[in-house]
């Protein structure tokens, strides 16, 4: 039994990654990803406050899903995800207050982020709490490795630096010029759509994975020999009853065939 619950908040923790990563799959919380990854050291600031207020969140809302009248469930948890934006604010005024500055109202707007107010719903009001800290933390950990990768790209590219430090041969006067527009919105967009389209391929693959492989049993059978197992009518039934009944059963066949290909007038054969 622990063996089976390991597995299950593994996957938990590891579906928000990849093949349901919050932004690049699912769609949810663009704006501030859009908005802050100008930079990675924004992107990573906006995670981590992303995940803080995740964890939080979810693991009040599965200790008191049973406590919570239904009729007022979203306001209920608009009221829990805000104490935990409004803590994570704090902490960000007295500890970092150059991010706070740097990430402006896109903090407090976390109160009404998609990928929070989702997971409140879907998952951590109907799940106990280890695994709604497991969906809470692997849905945190694809959202902030996203705005990592979106808020490197568009720094290197476009400022010539990676944590706000300067790359050599990347800058103003040197090997490779900058490209500005990386750093403004029609970049954002630009790189947005390329990261979804490899989410979307890797997700493809590691769906292929998980899947059987059906092509072994490909051709085991013939068509014959799956209609004889199949029983469904007398025709495939083994020693049918009489002659009748096995020429009734293939002028079933036929009507069947006749209408899943739209031909609904009667075969040469069958009015004799």
């Amino acid at each position: 039994m622990a063996a089976k619950k390991t597995v299950s908040l593994g996957k938990e923790i590891s579906k928000g990654l990849i093949l349901e990563n919050p932004v690049l799959r699912l769609i949810l919380g663009t704006c501030p990803m859009l908005a802050v990854t100008t930079s990675v050291k924004n992107g990573l600031g906006m995670g981590i406050a992303a995940t803080f207020v995740l964890l939080g969140s979810n693991l009040v809302i599965s200790l008191l899903r049973r406590v919570i009248p239904d009729k007022v469930r979203i306001p209920a948890f608009i009221t829990v995800i805000a104490g935990f934006v409004t803590i994570i604010q704090l902490l960000m005024e007295s500890f970092v207050p150059a991010l706070n500055e740097s990430l402006g109202i896109f903090i407090p707007l976390i109160t009404v982020n998609c990928i929070i107010l989702a997971r409140a719903e879907m998952f951590a009001s109907k799940h106990a709490v280890l695994p709604s800290l497991a969906d809470g933390l692997g849905m945190g950990a694809g959202y902030t490795a996203s705005l990592i990768l979106m808020g490197a790209i568009r720094e290197i590219i476009g400022n010539g630096t990676f944590f706000d430090l300067g790359i050599p041969g990347l800058q103003a006067g040197g090997y490779i010029e900058p490209m500005l527009i990386m750093i403004l919105p029609p970049g954002g967009f630009f790189v947005f759509g390329i990261l979804i389209a490899l989410a979307n391929k890797l997700s493809e693959k590691a769906g292929k994975q998980d899947q059987p492989d059906d092509t072994i049993c490909a051709g085991a059978i013939s068509d014959q020999t799956a209609c004889l197992l199949c029983g469904g009518c007398s025709f495939g039934r083994s020693g049918p009853q009489n002659q009748l009944q096995t020429d009734e059963g293939v002028r079933r066949m036929a009507k069947s065939s006749a209408a899943e290909s739209g031909d609904e007038s009667p075969r040469g054969g069958e009015n004799a």
